[in-house]
């Protein structure tokens, strides 16, 4: 065992930021902060993050206690590596309003980059900007006033920033979603240009002329960190480590957009940069993302906790095979790069020391379904072809999920009264009611 030190500590000097990150999450760190730590050791000096919390302090308090260095515990089936991640140059509160606009004013500030999961958005049911959340008119009126202090919602901190940035003459540059939404970079465009124009038609503008909006699909499972984590990276390396991050070996980033001032070389590390994003982000929300789903609500009520144990559970692997041939037919890519996802997935959800718990995947179903689900049932509507048979049993397993006594109460807020069948295609995708059971 190493002699105990201190946290894990900066081993070369720290680059020039050059992309501002909402949202410092686990997954950020094992995700882009994991591409560009590598992006780095090979061309040390540039493209440093600064990364801001999307809510509360806690985490930017921690992490920079460290001065922003943490390990990255890649957990295989044959066993554990570790790598200390120093691309994270800064981590700041996202209550940080100054420091929020000195950063995104800087003329070296190139990318913004976000996680800020599906719901942080802000979208309305029916598309664009959720003028009546009570948040986002709370931004509204704080960035029409004029007056200091920060935005609470992603779209309001942006529009801060960018205003901050028009007003310093800094430029052009990306605004990259890495978040589990398909159309991500059109979503964040949508919100971000209209509560712009709702606070100066003007910004508006010049947004739409300076800033572009990258989609991405992101991939790699980065379960909660827990206590046993931390005393794993003491034992291997001598660290404590407050804010290690444990993710599995495989990693996806797929990138379609224009960066107008510049972006790393994601070539070097095996990003790859598209003209269409679509069928990517289909294949991992209908092959991932829906799979998920269904391990999560017919997993718990049959006694698994884990996804490694819901798809060890010869029923629910079978349920999950249906539902992949399901998504085969409607996915716009070719046979083998179908076959070649769904292989990698059985080997991802087989592995027995990434303990990704059902019960976190299970929340939020309301944001997850439509796309993970709805939109398949929709796609082979659209096709010609029977209705699906196993994406409508995930919304009712996830009804069942909602009915349970230890379901946490918001996560049925949005059906706004019994959770039934019929209620849920009303509220969540009444154009396919009528075909929405499976006989």
């Amino acid at each position: 065992m190493p002699a105990a030190s201190d946290a894990p500590a900066r081993s070369r000097p720290r680059s020039r930021v050059r992309i501002v990150h909402l949202g410092l999450g686990a997954f950020h760190r094992a995700h882009q902060a994991w591409y560009l730590e590598r992006i780095q050791r090979a061309a040390p000096g540039d493209w440093g993050i600064e990364a801001y919390t999307g809510r509360g302090p806690a985490a930017a308090t921690a992490l920079a206690a460290q001065d922003g260095v943490y390990t990255l515990v890649t957990r295989a089936a044959e066993g554990d590596t570790f790598t200390t991640i120093e691309s994270i140059v800064s981590a700041i509160s996202g209550a940080e309003d100054a420091a929020w606009n000195a950063r995104l004013g800087h003329p070296d500030t190139a990318i913004i980059t976000l996680t800020v999961t599906e719901a942080g958005y802000r979208l309305a049911p029916g598309g664009g900007l959720d003028l009546a959340d009570p948040e986002v008119a709370a931004d509204l009126r704080l960035l029409g006033s004029g007056e200091p202090g920060a935005p609470v919602t992603a779209p309001g901190k942006l529009v801060r920033g960018l205003r901050a940035r028009r007003e310093a003459g800094a430029g052009p540059l990306a605004i990259l979603s890495c978040d589990n939404l398909a159309g991500n970079g059109e979503v964040t465009r949508t919100v971000v240009t209209e509560l712009a124009a709702a606070v100066d038609p003007a910004l508006a503008a010049w947004i739409t002329q300076n800033v572009s909006f990258i989609s991405s699909m992101v991939d790699r499972i980065t379960p909660a960190t827990t206590a046993e984590d931390r005393a794993t990276v003491l034992a291997e390396t001598g660290h404590h480590d407050a804010m290690p991050v444990v993710t599995e070996p495989f990693s996806e980033w797929i990138l379609a957009g224009v960066f107008p001032a510049g972006s790393p070389d994601w070539a070097s590390v095996g990003v790859r940069e598209v003209t269409d994003i679509d069928p990517y982000e289909r294949r991992k929300l209908w092959l991932l993302n829906a799979a998920h789903s269904l391990l999560a609500y017919a997993g718990l009520p049959r006694g698994h906790h884990t996804v490694d144990e819901a798809f060890a559970d010869p029923v629910l692997a079978g349920r999950v095979e249906t539902l992949w041939a399901e998504a085969a037919e409607v996915l716009p890519l070719d046979a083998a790069e179908i076959a070649a996802a769904t292989a990698a997935l059985r080997t991802r959800f087989a592995n027995p020391r990434i303990r990704h718990h059902l019960e976190q995947i299970a929340r939020g179903g309301a944001h997850k379904l439509p796309p993970r689900v709805f939109d398949l049932m929709r796609a082979r509507r659209a096709a010609g072809l029977e209705p699906a048979r196993e994406a409508p049993r995930i919304a009712l397993d996830w009804l069942a999920y909602l009915g349970r006594a230890d379901t946490p109460g918001s996560e049925g807020d949005i059906l706004s009264g019994t959770p039934t069948s019929e209620h849920l295609y009303r509220v969540l995708a009444p154009d396919l009611a009528p075909t929405a059971t499976p006989t």
